[in-house]
C-alpha cells in the first residue's frame, strides 16, 4: 500500500504567506522561508509553494524567495503561479523546485502540459485545478479563482491526464478555508476518472477531516492544507499519529 502524503501549502503574495476563505479575504500569515524550513523539520512529506497573484497580475513567479526557501528544505517542493511556458518550468526548476504546478497557463495553452512532460517527464508536471459548483456542474476557474472559464472540470482533468500531467491537485473553491472538511463529492468524481495521483485541497479543519478523507476515498494520495498548519491548530506529528492509529499508512 502506498503511504498517504501530508502537504502544507504556502500561498504567497508580495513575498508573504497569506490565507483566506473561498479564495477571498487574504490575511498575512508569515514568511515563506521561515514556514518552509519549519515544515521541512516537522515531518511534512512535501511542500507546495504558490505565487497566488502571478497569473492575475500577468507577471512571472518571483524567484528570489523561492530560491531561498528551496535551499532551507529537504523535502520535495512543488511550485506554481505564473507558469505559462516551458521556459518558466526551466526557471523554476533551476531555483530548486522538484515539480511544477500549472493552472491558468495550461488553460490558455493546453499544449504546455504535453511539451513540459516531454522535456522534463510527467512526474514533474502537476495539474492544479481550481473548481467550483456552477449550475450543477464542476466548473474550472482561472487567475486565482477569479475567472470562470466555462470549462467542465472533469473534462479538463481528463484532457490534462491525456496530455501528460503526472499528478493532480484538486482545489475546491467551495470548501477552501471553510474548515468544514474536504470536498468528498467532488474528489470522488475526480478519482473515478483520473489514473494519476490525486491531492485533495480545500476544507481541512481538523485531524478527523484527514481520517475521513482517506477512509472514504482511499484513491486519494495526499491531503493538502494551509491555515490549520500555519496557525498551529493541527501539528503534522499529531496528524500522522492519528492517521496511523486509524490504519492509514503514513511516513513517520
Amino acid at each position: 500500500m502506498i503511504t498517504k502524503r501530508i502537504i502544507p501549502c504556502l500561498d504567497v503574495r508580495d513575498g508573504r504567506v497569506v490565507k483566506g476563505v473561498n479564495f477571498l479575504g487574504l490575511a498575512d500569515v508569515s514568511s515563506p522561508v521561515r514556514l518552509a524550513s519549519y515544515y521541512s523539520q516537522c515531518g511534512a512529506d512535501e511542500l507546495v509553494f504558490y505565487d497566488i497573484t502571478a497569473s492575475a497580475e500577468g507577471r512571472a513567479l518571483f524567484t528570489d524567495i523561492l530560491r531561498e526557501a528551496a535551499s532551507t528544505i529537504f523535502i520535495p517542493l512543488t511550485v506554481g503561479g505564473g507558469i505559462n511556458t516551458v521556459d518558466d518550468f526551466d526557471r523554476v526548476l533551476k531555483c530548486g523546485a522538484d515539480k511544477v504546478s500549472v493552472n491558468s497557463g495550461a488553460i490558455k495553452n493546453p499544449s504546455l502540459i504535453r511539451d513540459a512532460a516531454r522535456r522534463y517527464g510527467s512526474q514533474c508536471v502537476v495539474l492544479s485545478v481550481d473548481a467550483k459548483r456552477v449550475d450543477g456542474q464542476y466548473r474550472v476557474f482561472a487567475r486565482g479563482g477569479r475567472e470562470d472559464t466555462g470549462l467542465d472540470a472533469l473534462d479538463w482533468i481528463r484532457r490534462g491526464v491525456e496530455l501528460g500531467a503526472g499528478e493532480l491537485v484538486l482545489n475546491s473553491i467551495d470548501t477552501d478555508g471553510v474548515k468544514g472538511g474536504f470536498d468528498l463529492e467532488m474528489l470522488g468524481a475526480v478519482c473515478e476518472i483520473a489514473d494519476i495521483p490525486v491531492i485533495a485541497s480545500g476544507g481541512a479543519g481538523c485531524i478527523d477531516d484527514f481520517v475521513t478523507l482517506f477512509k472514504t476515498l482511499p484513491g486519494v494520495d495526499a491531503g493538502l492544507a494551509a491555515s490549520i498548519f500555519h496557525f498551529g491548530e493541527v501539528t503534522i506529528d499529531s496528524l500522522k499519529n492519528t492517521l496511523a492509529e486509524n490504519d492509514i499508512l503514513v511516513r513517520r
